[in-house]
């Protein structure tokens, strides 16, 4: 009786082991190590290439193996991102005559984490493997072509009808600078909807996305020619160093997309659609350093319409250098006020113009220079 029990023991286990040895179940290789997941090599059944898209991370953590398989999806979207960003970009800089504007040009960084963001929004984890011969985890991200398609195909047609009202506003108002800011707002929406539909056509498996009834090099070019024709500025600065000061400004905003007159105050502007005023100090202030001799620095600037006196926004900056001596000291107050003029204030007051930010009115904020001599020396 005990022979046959023992049989039948071995009978059981003998099948089990048999069924274990031919099962591809997860449980079974955590085990054991063996029967590697065909995934782990590119090759999966359970998710085909013409219904998803898939990346495998390898790393010696489970999360980190996950964090890797999505980016090894990004990856799939990214290459194709890039080289439209790039023809984008090298457009805009021949178009620019060589000049790249530092805030409104198209980097890859920017489309391209844009893509991803979305992406990864419709990847999912779907199995994780543990290899306990390397003690490597190894994970898969899917991605259903279907609901990814259907998810990006909402959001270009979202935008597609953001655009299409903010072109009929650019072109329909009698406000130039209203006009500005929509034709704006239609080229980085158009922007961001092209990224979408070059996603678009990676998921697609005919390669193909939804067309749009505008170009970005045609919106761009609008907007370039209706600033350089309608809106343009000049820049009147007062106080010290009135000069090299209004020059940084300028070059700042010239970089911004914006074009610029420079004028001092005592100079006539013509007639500029808005005027970026304001005035500059520097001044020595007593510190208790046996070393160093300090000079303090303030500014205020507003954005004016000529025609009516309006300030349309404000912004004021200010801050301390130290030297050995204090004309030492003034120089390096002076290249500091000239940087910070020529990339702060100036990516402020375009953030502005072009309705990207708001900056405060002139009343609501506190002034960056005293009004009395009491007040310099603290």
């Amino acid at each position: 009786m005990r022979a046959g029990q023992s049989s039948f023991r071995q009978g059981i286990a003998g099948f089990l082991c048999l069924w274990l040895m031919v099962s591809a179940s997860t449980a079974c290789t955590w085990f054991t190590g063996t029967g590697k997941p065909g995934w782990v090599d590119g090759r999966s059944v359970e998710y085909p290439s013409t219904q998803y898209l898939t990346g495998v991370g390898q790393a010696d953590t489970r999360s980190n193996a996950e964090d890797q398989a999505y980016a090894a999806v990004a990856r799939i979207f990214k290459a194709e991102v890039a080289a439209q960003a790039k023809d984008w970009e090298s457009y805009r800089v021949v178009e620019n005559h060589g000049v790249s504007n530092a805030e409104r040009r198209l980097t890859i960084d920017n489309v391209t984490k844009v893509s991803t963001d979305k992406v990864l929004e419709n990847v999912r984890i779907a199995d994780v493997w543990h290899d306990p011969d390397s003690r490597s985890y190894y994970a898969l991200g899917v991605m259903n072509r279907a609901q990814a398609e259907a998810a990006l195909l909402e959001k270009v047609t979202a935008l597609d009808g953001a655009i299409e009202a903010d072109v009929a506003e650019s072109r329909q108002t009698t406000d130039k600078l209203a006009k500005v800011r929509a034709l704006r707002r239609a080229d980085r929406n158009l922007v961001l909807r092209e990224v979408y539909n070059t996603d678009l056509r990676v998921i697609r498996l005919n390669g193909h996305g939804t067309s749009s009834g505008y170009q970005v090099n045609e919106l761009s070019d609008e907007l370039e020619q209706f600033l350089a024709t309608n809106l343009v500025l000049a820049v009147q600065v007062s106080g010290d160093h009135a000069e090299p000061v209004g020059r940084a400004l300028a070059e700042g905003l010239i970089r911004e997309g914006l074009h610029v007159t420079t004028k001092t105050e005592h100079e006539e502007v013509g007639s500029p659609e808005l005027i970026v005023r304001g005035t500059v100090r520097l001044f020595p202030v007593e510190v208790r350093d046996p070393n160093f001799k300090y000079v303090r620095w303030c500014s205020d600037f507003e954005i004016v319409e000529p025609g009516t006196g309006r300030v349309l926004g404000a912004v004021a900056q200010g801050g301390k250098e130290g030297h050995l001596t204090e004309r030492e000291a003034t120089a390096k107050t002076l290249r500091v006020v000239q940087q910070e003029l020529s990339s702060d204030v100036a990516k402020a007051i375009a953030a502005h113009i072009f309705g990207d930010v708001a900056l405060p009115e002139a009343a609501t904020i506190p002034a960056g220079c005293p009004r009395e001599e009491s007040e310099v020396r603290r």
